[in-house]
């Protein structure tokens, strides 16, 4: 595995609104010289009566350990809404993270969040507050997307100075394709946290 500085970008997704939105976060992270993307997702939670899922995803991103996000230069935080919230896989992913809290292991870092609901009103600005919380908690610097970025004040579907949203609609066969403004949006968030934890590290790109 390289070690170059990387951007973790940690999401999960259902219907590929939220992955798209990681991939082309990734894009914007590439664009800066000296760090890398990393893509990671986490698996579904599922009640003890269920069967449980293969410790590596059939297809899509690999599953994130805990070593990835302790490592991470920068960190980019997406999921599905679910009433305003983050979905329950990444609450508890979140929750296991306890002792790298007590070890300081992200304080001073850099992170970013991101989501993607059904609908305009779908909670989707709500999401993003609540995610950044636990990041708090672990100290890390919150980067937000600022109104110098045109497509934030162009955008007729996803985009919030808290952080890159997409909004799915009703059809989630063609829903997950992201609008121009949200792409561009998505690729600006990468770029721009790649370069803020380069300043944060002293790394020159």
């Amino acid at each position: 595995m390289s070690t170059k500085p990387y951007i973790l970008i940690l999401y999960y997704s259902r219907t590929q609104g939220t992955q798209n939105l990681a991939l082309h976060m990734g894009r914007g992270v590439d664009k800066v010289a000296g760090i890398e993307p990393r893509i990671r997702t986490v698996p579904p939670v599922s009640s003890v009566t269920e069967r449980t899922a293969p410790s590596v995803p059939d297809e899509g991103a690999v599953f994130c350990n805990k070593e990835d996000l302790a490592g991470c230069s920068g960190l980019a935080l997406g999921s599905a809404t679910r009433f305003g919230n983050m979905a329950a896989p990444m609450k508890y992913f979140l929750d296991s993270t306890a002792d790298l809290w007590a070890g300081q292991q992200l304080v001073g870092k850099p992170a970013s969040v991101f989501c993607s609901s059904g609908s305009l009103h779908g909670g989707q600005e709500s999401t993003l507050l609540t995610m950044m919380v636990p990041l708090l908690h672990h100290g890390m610097v919150i980067q937000g997307l600022p109104y110098s970025h045109p497509e934030l004040n162009a955008t007729q579907s996803g985009g919030t100075p808290y952080g890159v949203t997409h909004v799915q609609g009703s059809d989630y066969n063609d829903g997950a394709k992201l609008s121009k403004e949200e792409a561009a949006l998505a690729e600006a968030a990468g770029q721009q946290l790649a370069e803020l934890a380069l300043k944060i590290t002293g790394v020159s790109n």
